[in-house]
């Protein structure tokens, strides 16, 4: 591998290569193959190929220098914006359950998820190159101005769990660019009032700011049971499953006529809510096994963001970490009915070719950042 890597003019010390971060992406991946399998069988087969073309492109992204990725930091933000764009191209777009979220282009891509990765590259440049003034106004508003339209247009798919997980992990990018304590406590004095204030109206008649479904959902985890028909349906159904499950679970692919997912009492199992298919099968041991997974995967990419060599290094790898942290936390508060019914799928376990890719994707950036440090002569 090291004569291979010199051959290639890649000037990497393989013993760098974080191999403890690389065994529960893949453990937590296998684990997602299988699961995928009990919950949709059907599917399996793509999801294989989704793990498979993923471990190539975290490897293949992981010998390629980041800093050389993040030149060219302009060109992958409009790059971005021309994929969100893209899917109101009559015959490009592709719509399902009434929302417009995928480009065909011979195969399904979901750009929003490649919108998280593109991101965090972007705004790990962008942040870097003005380190020392990022507390100053004018970059704070440059920096918002610049993550709006994302969110606008993913917002209007429409598709409110992704934007708000991009607007977590935008805050999330701008406190790893050294963004002051000061000003982060006075935010949150702000938001956590005016999200009260906004959940208040939101569940009023004739708000204005939701369209009827998602205010719906907000009901329905506030009132479960007096939604429990219709939108708190799945969401208690799911909680069922994983209590159901109890220690040690009913047993993976089990033919349990008493089984949620075998009675088809949950939708979308091998997406939104394969947690609750991990609870019925494996127990609470399981699940915690699938947290604990995730919890490794996070803190083996802030690990590597410590030792970075540079602030662009740090913030790719922060930001990685808080993009599965945030996303794991919003699929699993859904599925345990801790969150409003939302549609974002368990890194590397949900089905998903797009999300998959992306996500071992991201993993390499932090792979490569980890190999800088110590590059031989």
């Amino acid at each position: 591998m090291k004569f291979l890597l010199k051959k290639l003019n890649l000037h990497y010390n393989i013993k760098d290569y974080r191999i403890s971060l690389v065994i529960p992406v893949v453990v937590l991946s296998v684990i997602g193959i299988l699961m995928v399998r009990s919950a949709r069988p059907d599917y399996m087969d793509r999801q294989i190929v989704g793990v498979a073309l993923g471990i190539l492109a975290m490897v293949v992204i992981s010998l390629i220098d980041y800093k050389w990725i993040l030149s060219l930091y302009w060109p992958m933000y409009f790059l971005n914006l021309i994929l969100l764009a893209a899917i109101w191209i009559p015959g490009l777009g592709v719509v399902a359950n009434g929302a417009r979220r995928w480009l065909n282009l011979g195969f399904q891509f979901q750009p929003s998820d490649l919108t998280k990765i593109l991101m965090i590259l972007f705004f790990a440049r962008f942040l870097s190159d003005r380190e020392r003034e990022i507390n100053r106004p004018k970059v704070i508003l440059q920096a918002i101005a610049l993550i709006l339209p994302s969110l606008a247009l993913i917002y209007v798919q429409p598709n409110l769990s992704t934007t708000i997980c991009v607007a977590a992990l935008f805050c999330a990018l701008l406190f790893l660019g050294g963004l002051s304590y000061k000003f982060v406590g006075t935010v949150l004095a702000i938001t956590i009032p005016a999200v009260v204030i906004f959940l208040a109206v939101a569940v009023q008649p004739n708000q204005p700011f939701l369209r009827d479904y998602q205010q719906e959902r907000i009901l329905a985890w506030l009132e479960p049971e007096k939604y429990a028909a219709d939108e708190s349906y799945q969401q208690l159904n799911s909680v069922m499953a994983i209590g159901s499950g109890q220690l040690s679970g009913k047993g993976y692919n089990n033919d349990d006529t008493t089984s949620v997912k075998n009675g088809n009492f949950v939708s979308e199992p091998q997406t939104d809510f394969i947690f609750a298919i991990i609870g019925e099968e494996l127990g609470f041991v399981g699940c915690c096994a699938v947290i604990f997974l995730i919890l490794l995967i996070v803190i083996g990419c802030i690990m590597v963001g410590l030792k970075a060599k540079d602030t662009g290094g740090r913030i790719i790898c922060g930001g990685v970490a808080a993009l599965i942290g945030i996303q794991s936390f919003i699929n699993i508060g859904v599925a345990t009915l801790i969150l409003p019914n939302t549609g974002l799928s368990l890194p590397f376990v949900s089905y998903g070719l797009t999300s998959v890719v992306c996500f071992f994707m991201g993993i390499g950036f932090v792979l490569n950042v980890g190999l800088q440090p110590n590059k031989y002569q």
